[in-house]
């Protein structure tokens, strides 16, 4: 099974032509592998695939230590390695010339040190936001696409169930970080897809608070927020709430909610309906148990090669949800000084427009 990088490009590359763009210059890494395979984080180094709708042709500049890697990996097979010492905008120039009118570049990704050094080489060049179609292209998972994330699910899921039978009272958030994080990698990840999220007792009601020296305790929330990212280069993320020790009913109360929440979301996923009924439907649920104001964030994010991607489920977002689209539902309860639950799952829109969920770790309660 392999993913065709080239029709992405004839893709965009018509889309660029539509525009009358001359030449397009791609530099955030996920939008660079999603067009060629090559998959690399250039830190502060210059990495871009260019394309030249002037000659048809594609390039990719590449920090000169990631040449051999690109190599392998890219679609793109012309290759212009730049090292430490060269000046990159020196070399876009040297390959494009200097003669660009309309430059497309993604506006969300180029700082304005990247503006100022463009503008220098390229000073008759007007210059457009080419993210829309990015975005648009990406918004849609093929199944190919959808298999890959289904693999990054079920690390996770597998990395959860070995995870949870570790936690003791006396444990550290941060040490079960590490545990859980050597377990992804056990099981075959390239390594967690964002910073994992351990947090306990009346820290879980931080939606994305960070691990630290709190020590479980008997009567805890604990909630898990993480995700993989494996090598063909996509992602995974799925939230559970535990209780350890003992639950009360009132902690009892508040999971019923949310697992309520998160069901009504996910029943109402389909095609065809504004993506913010998804929002609304979930939102309801806990609104109407009188938690709705400790329930502040969407109800779901797209996920792909990144953990966070377009769609944005939000009870604002009138788009309409199509075949394709994959996001998660994770509606929350986050009382201050007292703890929170979250449940998150990952649902895909199928061809006949149908919710497929690929998350299936259990979410009735469980006191750890």
């Amino acid at each position: 099974m392999t993913i065709d990088y080239k029709s992405r490009l004839k893709t965009l590359q018509e889309r660029l032509e539509e525009k009358n763009i001359e030449v397009a210059m791609i530099t955030a890494p996920a939008n660079v592998f999603y067009y060629t395979g090559f998959n690399s984080d250039p830190h502060e180094r210059f990495m871009s695939l260019v394309l030249d709708n002037r000659t048809q042709k594609f390039t990719l500049f590449v920090p000169a230590l990631d040449k051999e890697m690109a190599e392998q990996a890219s679609i793109v097979k012309n290759i212009v390695p730049i090292s430490d010492e060269e000046d990159p905008y020196t070399k876009l120039k040297h390959e494009l010339g200097d003669e660009i009118n309309r430059f497309g570049v993604e506006m969300k990704s180029v700082s304005m040190f990247q503006h100022r050094h463009l503008s220098s080489a390229f000073p008759q060049a007007v210059y457009e936001d080419i993210q829309s179609f990015i975005n648009e292209q990406r918004l849609k998972k093929s199944r190919d696409e959808l298999i890959y994330v289904q693999k990054a699910v079920d690390i996770i899921e597998e990395v959860l169930a070995e995870g949870i039978k570790k936690v003791k009272p006396g444990m550290t958030e941060l040490e079960f970080t590490a545990e859980l994080e050597y377990l992804m990698t056990k099981h075959g990840a390239e390594g967690p897809s964002f910073s994992t999220i351990v947090l306990s007792g009346e820290k879980a009601a931080l939606p994305h608070g960070t691990p630290g020296d709190r020590v479980f305790q008997s009567g805890d929330f604990l909630l898990i927020d993480m995700g993989v990212s494996i090598k063909e280069g996509y992602c995974s993320d799925i939230t559970r709430t535990f209780i350890i020790g003992e639950a009360t009913d009132k902690q009892k109360e508040i999971y019923d909610i949310v697992l309520e929440s998160n069901q009504a979301g996910i029943n109402s996923v389909q095609g065809g309906v504004p993506l913010k009924t998804f929002d609304i439907t979930a939102r309801n649920v806990i609104h109407e148990k009188g938690y709705g104001d400790y329930f502040n964030n969407r109800v779901g994010h797209g996920l792909g090669v990144e953990v966070h991607e377009e769609p944005s489920v939000h009870e604002n977002n009138e788009q309409i949800a199509e075949a394709g689209l994959l996001f998660t539902i994770e509606p929350g309860i986050y009382i201050p000084n007292y703890g929170g639950v979250r449940i998150e799952d990952e649902v895909y829109i199928n061809e006949n427009g149908e919710a497929e969920v690929l998350t299936s770790f259990p979410k009735e309660l469980q006191i750890l």
